[in-house]
C-alpha cells in the first residue's frame, strides 16, 4: 500500500471508471494510486451484498453486463467468470405481459391473431427481418395499421413510463424524443443481443475486490475527497499541500467546483426492496409497469444471479424523482435539455484547464453510459496517460 503524499495519481470514486483506471495506472502505468471512495464499499452503483434473508442483492437496482467489446469483456473477464445469463424484460399494459422491447412476440399478444399476421407481415415486406424500426418512422407510415402500431406501443409501453421515469407531464413531454425507441421486427426476446452477455459468477463486488487487489492502489473508503481536494488558482491542492500528479475525477462535476454555476439537474431512485417467503415473487427477471403503479419496475435478483434460494426471494421496486443533492441521494440520470449542457459545459471548461486532471464517468462528464462503455472509457483514458508518461516498472 501507497503513503498518501507518495502517490502519484488520485483516482476519486470507486465505481466502474474510477477502479478499471486505477489498476491501470497502477499496474500497466507502474504508478503508485490513492483511490478515494466516499461510501463505505467499493463497486459504485454496481455493489452488490447479501441481504438479511441470504438473497444477493443489487443495492442500487440491477445490473446486467453486455457488450460487443471484446477487450472489454475480456478484460473483466480477468477479475471474474461469468454466469451465462441473457436478461428478458416484459412489460404490464393493464395485466398482460409482452416482451420488451416490443417484437414480434409482444405483437401476437397486444392484437388478435388475424391482425397481428397482417402487420408482422406489412412490417417484414417494408423494412425487412431483425430490423429494429423507431417508431417515429412507423409514425410517417402511409399505412393505418402500422401508423396503429406505432400509437400503441407508444401509449401503452413508453409514454407514461417515461412520464415516471423523467418527471414530465404528457404536455411536456416530447413524443419524438420517445418515438425514437424501435418496435424489433424479430422473435428475439432477449432486452439486449449483444455478443458477450452474463453476471459475474461470484457477484460484482468480488470482482471489484479482485481489481483492486494491486500493491500499487491505496484504496481509502467513506472518504469524501472534496473535503481534501482543492482547486484554486488553476492549481490543485491535496490535504492542504499542492499536488502535481495525475488526478482523475468520477464524481459530480457541479459539486467538484461548489456548485458555482447551479446545481445539474438529475433523476434520483427510491428503492424500496421487499423480501417474500415464496421461492418466485414473478415469472421475469425485471418486469416494467408502464401504464399502472407509481414505480417503474420490479426486479427479482434470483433470475439474475441464479442463486438457489427455496421459500424465499427478494425484489425490488425503483420509483424515480428529483435530484436534489440531500444527504443520502444518488443522482442517476443526467436531465439533458439545452439549458443543462450550457451549465454543464461551463463545469468541464473549467475542470479541463486544470493541469494532469480528468472527468471520467456517467456523473463527470454529465452523460448516461452502460456499464461497458464506461469501462471502454477507462481503458482508452489509461491507454492515453500510459503512452504519455511511460510505463514503469
Amino acid at each position: 500500500m501507497t503513503k498518501t503524499m507518495d502517490a502519484e495519481c488520485l483516482v476519486i470514486g470507486c465505481g466502474f471508471a474510477g477502479g478499471i483506471i486505477a489498476r491501470e495506472l497502477a499496474e500497466r502505468g507502474g504508478r503508485r494510486v490513492l483511490l478515494l471512495e466516499k461510501r463505505d464499499h467499493i463497486g459504485g452503483n454496481a455493489y452488490d451484498c447479501i441481504d438479511q434473508a441470504g438473497v444477493l442483492i443489487h443495492r442500487y437496482g440491477p445490473h446486467i453486463f453486455h457488450s460487443n467489446s471484446r477487450r472489454v469483456y475480456e478484460y473483466l473477464s480477468r477479475f471474474t467468470a461469468w454466469r451465462p445469463y441473457e436478461h428478458k424484460v416484459v412489460c404490464s399494459v393493464y395485466g398482460k405481459y409482452l416482451p420488451v422491447p416490443f417484437n414480434l412476440n409482444s405483437l401476437d399478444l397486444a392484437f388478435e391473431a388475424e391482425k397481428a399476421s397482417r402487420i408482422e407481415g406489412k412490417l417484414t415486406e417494408t423494412y425487412g427481418r431483425e430490423r429494429k424500426v423507431p417508431i417515429l418512422e412507423l409514425r410517417r407510415s402511409a399505412d393505418p395499421e402500422l401508423t396503429e402500431l406505432a400509437d400503441y406501443v407508444y401509449r401503452n409501453v413508453f409514454l407514461y413510463y417515461t412520464q415516471k421515469q423523467w418527471g414530465t407531464t404528457p404536455e411536456e413531454t416530447d413524443p419524438e424524443v420517445t418515438a425514437r425507441v424501435p418496435i424489433f421486427i424479430s422473435r428475439d426476446d432477449r432486452y439486449f443481443q449483444d455478443r458477450y452477455q452474463g453476471i459475474p459468477a461470484e457477484g460484482y463486488t468480488a470482482l471489484f475486490e479482485r481489481l483492486l487487489d494491486h500493491p500499487n492502489i491505496e484504496l481509502r473508503l467513506k472518504t469524501d475527497a472534496l473535503d481534501l481536494l482543492r482547486i484554486d488558482g488553476g492549481r490543485i491542492f491535496f490535504d492542504g499541500k499542492p499536488f502535481s500528479g495525475t488526478v482523475v475525477y468520477t464524481g459530480p462535476a457541479d459539486e467538484l467546483l461548489g456548485c458555482r454555476f447551479g446545481r445539474l439537474p438529475y433523476r434520483t431512485l427510491d428503492f424500496q426492496f421487499e423480501t417474500y417467503p415464496e421461492t418466485w415473487f414473478q415469472t421475469y427477471g425485471t418486469v416494467n409497469y408502464t401504464v399502472d403503479e407509481a414505480y417503474t419496475r420490479i426486479t427479482e435478483f434470483k433470475y439474475l444471479t441464479g442463486q438457489k434460494l427455496n421459500e424465499r426471494t427478494t425484489i425490488v421496486k425503483e420509483f424515480s424523482r428529483a435530484y436534489t443533492g440531500a444527504p443520502g441521494e444518488t443522482p442517476y440520470y443526467a436531465v439533458n435539455n439545452p439549458d443543462s449542457a450550457s451549465q454543464y459545459e461551463k463545469y468541464s471548461s473549467e475542470a479541463s484547464g486544470l493541469p494532469d486532471f480528468y472527468l471520467l464517468g456517467r456523473l463527470a462528464e454529465y452523460k448516461y453510459y452502460n456499464m461497458d462503455a464506461i469501462a471502454e472509457k477507462a481503458l482508452l483514458l489509461g491507454d492515453r496517460l500510459i503512452a504519455q508518461g511511460g510505463i514503469r516498472k
